[in-house]
Order: structure tokens, then sequence, then C-alpha cells
């Protein structure tokens, strides 16, 4: 009895460290990276990776349900323009075409869903369109 008290001891504390040791992962631990950080004005496609901050990995599925395209960073928010997802080349590499109208600031506002993951993942990324 004593040799089966001691087993089912040591499973409870190699459960209890098992469970401790895994991170459970929050939406602060993700975000979208540009590829470029310059396109040229007029019709142009964006990239982002997004990827899992601890471990560098890129993060495929994402559902991304927000996207905007807007000139708030030169004081125009009211300038936005389309944006229409690209089917994925690369795992975890999320594109979008759209139509830079004029040179300057563009903020690229992404919101996402992680699979397996509570919350929201929300960036806002500055690109510059140039001649």
């Amino acid at each position: 009895m004593q040799r089966f008290t001691l087993r089912a001891a040591a499973l409870g504390v190699a459960l209890v460290i098992g469970i401790a040791g895994t991170a459970i992962a929050d939406v602060k631990d993700y975000e979208f990276r540009l590829l470029t950080q310059e396109v040229k004005k007029g019709e142009a496609t964006i990239g982002v990776k997004l990827v899992h901050k601890p471990s560098g990995r890129a993060i495929p599925d994402a559902v991304i349900f927000a996207k905007r395209m807007d000139m708030a960073p030169d004081g125009m928010a009211m300038m936005d323009t389309p944006l229409e997802p690209i089917p994925p080349t690369k795992p975890g590499i999320y594109q979008f075409k759209t139509e830079l109208t004029m040179e300057g600031n563009w903020q690229l506002s992404l919101g996402a869903k992680v699979q397996g993951e509570s919350g929201t993942v929300e960036n806002k990324l500055i690109l510059k369109a140039i001649k």
C-alpha cells in the first residue's frame, strides 16, 4: 500500500510540474511585422508576418477580421483605402493588395484571432509610400 501511495504522490507532483511548466501564451506575445517599410505609391502589395515574440516563429492560420489602411500618421485619418486579402504564399505571411493614392506615411491597422488563444492581436504598423 505504501508503494502505491508513493507512486500516486510522485505522479501528482509530475502532473503539477508539467502543468506549471507549460507556459500559457498571451495575445501580447504575438505581433504583426511589416515585411518592408517602404512601398511605391500606386497599386501595392503589403506583406506582414504574424510572429510569436518569445520564440520568433511565424504563426499561420490566424483569422484576420479587422483591417484598415489610412494616412493617420500624417494627420489624415479620413484618407483611407481598401485592403484586399491575397492568399498566403508562406505560413505566417499575410498579404494585402491596396492602392496608395499619395506619397507619405500610411498606417496599417490589423486585428486577428490566433487559434488556441483568447483575446485579439491588434497592431498598428506604419509604412511609407514613396515615388
